[in-house]
């Protein structure tokens, strides 16, 4: 994949992100500078991203660019009851579809840090076994990112001072604290024991 291919597809998933976690409700209207700013990208990449999304119904455009949806009539509070009422958004189906699409695809791009995160904030919609892909190859990820630290700590820690030491070491503990949260999310302790 090219450079500028990269950068457009890195453009697209984090917008996509930003929708699917309703970062960016429905019936937001998306201003492009707005987002080149936001997103530190050039106007070609968001603009791509844009139309990319709007190929798969989650954003529209008229008179500028809108985050689709359409809001549930049911979850507002009453007129009169001087509180701010809660805003639920309902899925057409052109988007329960796509969003059934996204759920499936457990390539690498889900075990990645933005996608892993789109991913798990839908896993009570996402199939038991393709939770457990995703989680297997998020499990993968972070090992190697772990085994890199690891390395990479053993080679510089005598040229470390103690600040920049402490800071790598964190990372890794964080790291750590990961695959132990994998590993039982995959093979939960009670699952264990009821083997025996």
């Amino acid at each position: 994949m090219k450079g500028i291919d990269l950068i457009n597809s890195d453009v697209h998933n984090r917008l996509r992100a930003k929708i699917l976690t309703f970062e960016l409700k429905p019936g937001t209207r998306l201003v492009e500078d707005e987002l080149t700013a936001a997103l530190n990208a050039g106007r070609t990449p968001v603009r791509e991203a844009l139309l990319r999304l709007q190929g798969e119904g989650l954003v529209s455009r008229e008179r500028g660019w809108i985050v689709e949806g359409e809001p549930d009539p049911d979850a507002t509070a009453p007129a009169l009851t001087g509180r701010r009422g809660k805003v639920v958004y309902r899925l057409t189906a052109e988007g329960k579809e796509r969003l059934a699409e996204l759920l499936a695809e457990a390539g690498p791009a889900a075990y990645d840090d933005e996608g892993f995160g789109v991913h798990f904030a839908f896993f009570a919609l996402t199939d038991a076994d393709v939770r457990l892909r995703i989680l297997e190859g998020r499990r993968r990820r972070v090992e190697e990112r772990r085994d890199g630290l690891r390395a990479a700590l053993a080679r510089t820690r005598e040229k470390l001072d103690r600040y920049t030491l402490q800071l790598q070491e964190h990372g890794l503990d964080a790291v750590e604290r990961e695959v132990r949260w994998l590993n039982e999310l995959i093979d939960p302790p009670e699952r264990k024991d009821t083997s025996r």
